[in-house]
């Protein structure tokens, strides 16, 4: 009786995760049959892949200059990702290496700016912005994210796991404290720079706020940006906006497939 319970109890964890994961799956499914189908037949509710993919994706590109969106979206992304990981590393490992008597006061307020909202920030930062005749670059959308209070407390709990006897060692060597940050700290520190580089990638190429308020001209819109536009016409066509949806999905997708191994890695903290 209780082999037959066990195995009762077994299939019924694996269909409720079954469920649970076509659940999740099934707006992706859905995205891509109606990027395949024509407007009209995707306000029907037509669950079947249509021949409407490249139709729709012509409409796209006659509408907006693709390339120059992804380009556009890729710059902001890539080198908003890449500015915040250096200042948000250098500033937790300084946070966990370096003492002194302020120390952990200038943290708990570092951590404390976390619970003010962003849309209490706008109007300051447009203002900033605008005083150094900022606004509608790509710049205004990168700047405010680079201090993340969020990266800066994720690198210094990642940091207390570093060995430090590679540091002492390093420094016996007569290595200076920033070859020991480039040289030792960094490649050991590698998932940790993985997965935190994932998670700025995804919130900066899906950031939408901000970049609507400070970018108006037209080549310098992004994605999120496009997808807003298409989206609040009067008739939308919905199977270009799938089309673009999938677009904009792809470069996010192959980041985290790319790297999920050491995402894994860096959010369980491991250290190699």
């Amino acid at each position: 009786m209780s082999q037959w319970s066990g195995k009762l109890r077994t299939a019924l964890v694996y269909g409720f995760l079954w469920l649970m994961a076509l659940l999740s799956i099934f707006p992706f499914v859905w995205m891509l049959i109606s990027a395949t189908n024509e407007s009209h037949d995707i306000t029907k509710g037509k669950m079947s892949f249509g021949n409407a993919l490249f139709e729709n994706y012509h409409k796209f590109a006659e509408l907006f200059d693709v390339g120059l969106v992804f380009w556009n979206s890729g710059k902001v992304a890539i080198l908003g990702s890449f500015l915040t990981l250096a200042v948000s590393s250098l500033a937790g490992y300084g946070f966990e290496v370096f003492r002194s008597p302020g120390r952990e006061r200038v943290y708990q307020g570092v951590l404390l700016s976390m619970m003010i909202p962003f849309s209490a920030l706008m109007i300051p930062l447009f203002i900033l912005l605008a005083s150094f005749d900022m606004l509608d670059t790509h710049m205004a959308v990168i700047l405010p994210s680079i201090a993340s209070a969020y990266m800066i407390f994720y690198f210094r709990q990642n940091t207390k796991s570093f060995p430090l006897e590679l540091r002492d060692a390093a420094r016996v060597d007569g290595l200076k404290e920033w070859q020991i940050f480039l040289f030792v700290y960094l490649p050991v520190m590698r998932s940790t720079y993985a997965a935190a580089f994932i998670i700025v990638f995804m919130t900066i190429w899906n950031s939408f706020l901000w970049p609507l308020i400070v970018l108006q001209s037209v080549e310098l819109k992004t994605i999120t940006l496009v997808l807003s536009s298409l989206g609040s016409s009067y008739t939308p066509d919905f199977g270009v906006i799938m089309v673009a949806t999938i677009l904009a999905t792809i470069p996010t997708l192959v980041v985290f497939f790319a790297m999920q191994r050491q995402f894994v890695e860096g959010m369980l903290g491991s250290v190699k």
